[in-house]
């Protein structure tokens, strides 16, 4: 019996070894088979400069300005170029030529998000809500087509949106005209105004000036953008075990929470005024969308939802275009010539006896050039949102991995010396013909492109013309008697933002 089960291990010792040796054989085989397939990818994949172990290349983009260090990076490596965030690759996209070939012609490859840990950590669930961070699929899909819908049926395109913009431009024409000829900063008036149209698509109302509990907000908001565009919102991304340790990084979460804590006061508000048979605002609208299709257990119509995209459609609604009008004012004060040149148009077309209106468009060249000029120059967003890719890819002779996430340098494309003629000066003639007509130019992408376009392009670009042309109708802006020549520098959080800087406003 022994001899026999010796036998029988022999031959089970026999087969393990022929088997071993084949599966070991085909181990073999198909890791080097892999990691030639990697070597020819790996070969052809960006370059990028060396990094630190474990951290990557997150010195070298810099913790205070790292959109200026994309761009110089990409002088040494190309425009299409790699680094390592910690664990994570990231491709850099420079140029309008690339991002042409890449964001606008293979629009869906590149329309994901990557997955942000911070987002979780804040409260949102692997960015599967929201619309701004929100994974390219259903979620996403069903909240812009949602989103895009709910505004024209409250206004978008239509004169009654456009009346309630002039109406808040007056309100802004008046705020400006009780500072009664004393130099002040136009921060948070501006914000405000901006502020109140996106409110009034969401919540059905505007907030007064002085309503010292929207300031808050306000101010919160733009803590929010400080926060979550530094260090350590990059270290909680990456390691966001470290939000159980006290330190700097606290302040992320405390910031993001107040400003949830105040929205959830509005929706609780119409939840509790909620008429099905009257919508008065967004709110309104998503509540009922939610009642529509709660049998449906995958759909992205959820209280929960509600909240990421009311905060989503505030902070894109108020920031940008604020941002932007007050980058507006500073270049006015410093190019009093174009300012000049502004003036005499409004007064040639629309005179001062009624509101300028959004069909005055087509004959104010010389100030839509101007607004264009602003953005372009002021380059209020300059670096788009994360991207994560879908599909594998071949560019340029480069290939970039699916799942790899693009960084899109949009400063890279609005000041592309291939492309302007000035690129680096305040020129509104990048956006004039020889006979002084309005050009529009295809490198001008400062709400980005492809898919994931800003929704609310629309929308910025009607409240930027209707707010700037009515305060230049109104008033002439220098800088105050005593005051230095306000400086240039921008301070980076997500947008670009103009130092402080204070105006005094002449009325017209």
């Amino acid at each position: 019996m022994n001899m026999e089960l010796l036998q029988n291990v022999q031959s089970l010792l026999q087969l393990f070894n022929s088997t071993g040796a084949i599966a070991v054989f085909l181990s073999v085989f198909a890791l080097l088979f892999d990691l030639m397939k990697r070597r020819i990818v790996w070969e052809r994949y960006p370059p990028g400069p060396w990094g630190l172990p474990f951290l990557g290349n997150i010195f070298q983009l810099g913790i205070r300005k790292p959109h200026l260090r994309v761009t110089e990076l990409s002088k040494t490596f190309g425009n299409l170029y790699s680094l390592q965030i910690f664990w994570e690759h990231v491709v850099v996209v420079n140029g309008f030529g690339v991002v042409k070939e890449l964001v606008i012609k293979k629009s869906e490859d590149c329309a994901d998000r990557p997955h942000l840990p911070l987002n979780v950590v804040l409260g949102f669930t692997d960015n599967n809500e929201g619309i701004i961070f929100a994974r390219y699929g259903r979620s996403w899909k069903e909240q812009r087509r949602f989103t895009l819908s709910t505004f024209r049926n409250f206004g978008l395109g239509k004169k009654s949106l456009e009346d309630r913009i002039s109406e808040e431009a007056g309100y802004l024409c008046t705020e400006f005209q009780m500072q009664k000829g004393h130099p002040f900063d136009t921060h948070y008036i501006i914000n405000n105004a901006v502020s109140n149209v996106i409110c009034s698509i969401i919540f059905g109302d505007r907030f007064h000036y002085e309503d010292e509990n929207f300031l808050e907000l306000l101010h919160l908001l733009e803590e929010s953008l400080r926060e979550t565009s530094g260090f350590w919102a990059q270290v909680l991304n990456h390691i966001p075990w470290a939000i159980h340790f006290p330190g700097p990084h606290q302040k992320v979460i405390k910031v993001q929470h107040k400003i949830k804590e105040f929205l959830s006061v509005f929706i609780k508000q119409h939840k509790e005024t909620y008429d099905p048979s009257e919508k008065r605002d967004f709110i309104d609208a998503f509540l009922a969308e939610i009642e529509k299709v709660k049998d449906d257990p995958d759909t992205s119509f959820t209280e929960r939802n509600l909240m990421l995209t009311t905060l989503d459609l505030f902070i894109a609604g108020t920031e940008t275009t604020s941002t932007t009008l007050r980058w507006a004012l500073l270049f006015m004060i410093l190019y009093p010539d174009i300012q000049c040149k502004v003036h005499e148009e409004i007064d040639r077309v629309i005179g001062k006896g009624r509101n300028p209106n959004s069909g005055d468009r087509v004959n104010l060249p010389y100030t839509d050039a101007v607004i264009h000029e602003i953005q372009r120059y002021g380059e209020i967003i300059p670096v788009a949102p994360p991207r994560r890719m879908i599909q594998d890819v071949d560019i340029m002779g480069h290939f970039i991995p699916k799942g790899t996430t693009l960084l899109i340098n949009l400063s890279s494309v609005l000041k592309d010396e291939t492309v302007w003629e000035k690129p680096h000066e305040f020129y509104p003639e990048h956006f004039l013909d020889n006979n002084g007509k309005f050009v529009k130019r295809d490198a001008f992408l400062p709400f980005s492109a492809g898919h994931r376009i800003c929704l609310g392009e629309q929308l910025a670009r009607l409240e930027l013309f209707i707010f700037f042309t009515t305060l230049m109708q109104h008033f002439t802006f220098c800088i105050p008697d005593g005051e230095p020549k306000p400086s240039t520098d921008a301070s980076y959080m997500i947008t670009l933002a103009p130092p402080p800087f204070k105006i005094f406003a002449k009325l017209r």
